[in-house]
């Protein structure tokens, strides 16, 4: 099923996890409807700028999942409202800083980032219907940091985007 012209629901419900365990991993209609929201309103505008393909690596969780990763129960990924992913390609700080200033999402957190890869870790964003935050945090390993780092150089600013 396609949720948005580049992403499918597959994709977005893929799970190494839950097949190992022969988890259901499977949204329902209104968890799908937010997944199509997601996709349209975060992960297209990311992949027409950046102009390459973006698999992500978390997508929807069912509870049952969700727990097996040990996060907790008011997770968006089980609303369909979350994703993680990173771009090949693009540092995950450049990239953090672009959604930022570009879309509109309810958090955005760059995960395990370090100051001097800005490759190491990975972007999750979630986006609701409405009501969104806006808000951006930096997760380390000793907990959540308010905003994003900055960046070192100026040309990280603004990655160059690609036509497809």
């Amino acid at each position: 099923m396609r949720l948005s012209d580049h992403f499918y629901l597959h994709e977005m419900t893929r799970s190494q996890l839950a097949t190992r365990h022969q988890i259901v991993n499977q949204p329902n209609a209104t968890q799908i409807d937010a997944l199509r929201h997601l996709c349209r309103d975060v992960m297209e505008p990311v992949r027409w700028h950046f102009g390459v393909p973006i698999v992500p690596s978390s997508g929807f969780r069912c509870l049952t999942l969700n727990r097996l990763l040990g996060s907790q129960d008011i997770s968006k990924h089980c609303l369909g409202e979350a994703v993680d992913f990173e771009i090949i390609g693009v540092r995950n700080f450049c990239l953090a800083h672009w959604m930022a200033q570009n879309l509109v999402f309810d958090q955005l957190i760059l995960e395990y980032p370090q100051v001097d890869d800005g490759r190491a870790g990975w972007v999750h964003v979630s986006c609701r219907g409405a009501g969104n935050r806006g808000q951006c945090l930096t997760w380390r390993q000793n907990g959540y940091i308010g905003g994003l780092p900055k960046l070192k150089r100026v040309h990280e600013k603004f990655p160059t985007a690609q036509k497809t």
